[in-house]
């Protein structure tokens, strides 16, 4: 009896050691692989980042010059990949260094999103509040019941309901800002609306916007960068390990090192997961992969399937216009960071190169 108690207890061992692997983006059941390594996070004040080596990692080498070269035929200037927090992968292009700095369009949008969720847990504002509460009453062309209607959460998941068909979509001006759908009806990546939402941090919090996000998150996890106001878009620029460190922050759910940058877990979880249901892919101006449907910028349209069908199920993601990336991918304890020029489709945020990079870094990372 007892040998055929241990018998079965192998036998169980087996299997289910053999099925945790069946797919290489989860653990055979549609959930993660927990990583059990502890993250490495580099020194504020310093240059200096620990390295681990692909083949310490047992990566297919192979596969690393076929995404050199592709991210070199791209337009790529900066490019980074982390693991447990080390340096994997660090290569620059063209004339672009280590120190210069690219603007990362709107991946800054996932920046907005953690300052306004540090902003709530310091008790300055609700996302429940009125976005009038903080812009005052006629702030756009609406009237007063509208613009009562509209929340800061309405504007974190673009379902404010203004009217995206205006000539200039990023123009915030009072005279731009017109009803078109009730809010949270309807899902549109709308620029203008998203953009208030530095002001609503700003009235809130009596500091301004830029200066409050460089101290609560910027110079606390040692990133150098800046906020510039580039006609109507506030754009955030610094060099590429700059944004990896903040991947790293937010792979590590907004703790840094043991230091409590965005310590209102459910904020975190509920900004890097579905916001609401007319775009399934979308959180609190993040990207979310793994869902059922998405919509993208420019588009009314709702497709079918995963934002990014080559791509593990659980990345989040900071994109930008003309392909700048922002992958995090917590089930695999990466951060993978692309700065450069459009990599050919001239996308507000999702593109085929998204696909085409999986492609090829699914074979490298294996």
């Amino acid at each position: 009896m007892k040998q055929l108690v241990a018998l079965s207890l192998l036998f169980f061992l087996f299997i289910t050691g053999c099925s945790s692997g069946d797919d290489p983006k989860d653990g055979g059941d549609g959930t993660p692989d927990p990583e059990t390594s502890e993250l490495y996070f580099p020194p504020t004040g310093s240059s200096s980042w620990e390295t681990v080596s692909p083949t310490d990692l047992s990566w297919n080498t192979d596969a690393e010059q076929p995404l050199y070269d592709f991210l070199e035929e791209k337009g790529t200037d900066g490019f980074i990949i982390l693991k447990d927090g080390k340096i994997v992968v660090e290569w620059y292009f063209g004339g672009f260094t280590a120190d210069d700095s690219h603007s990362w369009n709107s991946a800054g949008k996932t920046l907005t999103a953690m300052t306004v969720g540090i902003a709530q847990e310091e008790g300055f504002l609700s996302i429940e509040d009125s976005s009038m509460d903080y812009l005052g009453e006629g702030w756009s062309m609406l009237s007063p019941e509208q613009e009562a209607n509209i929340t800061i959460r309405h504007h974190l998941t673009m379902t404010t309901g203004l009217d995206y068909t205006v000539d200039d979509p990023f123009c915030y001006d009072k005279e731009c800002l017109l009803y078109k759908n009730e809010p949270g009806t309807f899902w549109y990546y709308h620029n203008a609306a998203y953009t208030l939402l530095d002001q609503i941090v700003t009235n809130a919090t009596g500091l301004d916007f830029k200066q409050y996000s460089y101290q609560k998150i910027r110079d606390k996890i040692g990133m150098q960068g800046t906020w510039i106001k580039v006609n109507y878009n506030n754009l955030f620029f610094s060099n590429t390990r700059s944004m990896a460190r903040y991947g790293l922050l937010c792979l590590n759910e907004g703790i840094w090192d043991g230091t409590e940058i965005l310590s209102d877990k459910s904020y975190f979880t509920a900004m890097t997961n579905t916001s609401q249901n007319l775009n399934q892919s979308y959180g609190y101006l993040w990207w979310l992969n793994g869902k059922g449907n998405f919509k993208v910028p420019g588009n009314e349209a709702t497709f079918s399937g995963e934002l990014m069908a080559e791509a593990p199920s659980d990345l989040i993601s900071g994109l930008g216009a003309f392909d700048q990336k922002l992958y995090v991918v917590p089930s695999q304890n990466l951060v993978i960071v692309r700065l450069g020029d459009d990599a050919g489709e001239s996308q507000l945020g999702p593109s085929s190169f998204d696909n085409l990079l999986w492609e090829k870094l699914s074979a490298y990372i294996n």
